[in-house]
């Protein structure tokens, strides 16, 4: 059985930092400075700065799902292998990619 100890230990820091960073951006958008005036440019400044915000939240969210995924994976002792096909995920694409679901054909094959 493959020890992917070292790659458990990054995926575990780096779910604590997009957790901290989901949580950073929640508070950002859930953020209020009381009643301001503004004219409509700053107006439309803040809703795209929203909206950016909320995009990075989203794609937080993505990649927390992801990690999560891969360190049940690796509770299950499914981590490393294929969803589609079983084979093996070569160990350099899993320390590239911990969260990698899938081999690729043609480029992670063993002939």
């Amino acid at each position: 059985m493959q020890d992917y100890s070292d790659i458990r230990a990054a995926l575990e820091a780096r779910l604590a930092f997009v957790q901290q960073r989901i949580t950073e951006l929640e508070v950002a958008l859930r953020r209020t400075d009381g009643p301001r005036a503004q004219d409509f440019e700053d107006l439309a400044n803040e809703v795209d700065g929203e909206e950016v915000m909320q995009a990075l939240d989203d794609s937080g969210r993505k990649e927390l799902t992801d990690i999560e995924a891969a360190l049940a994976r690796m509770d299950a002792g499914t981590y490393g292998l294929c969803e589609r096909t079983g084979k093996r995920i070569p160990l350099a694409r899993l320390k590239a990619i911990p969260t990698a679901r899938y081999t690729i054909p043609g480029v992670d094959d063993d002939d």
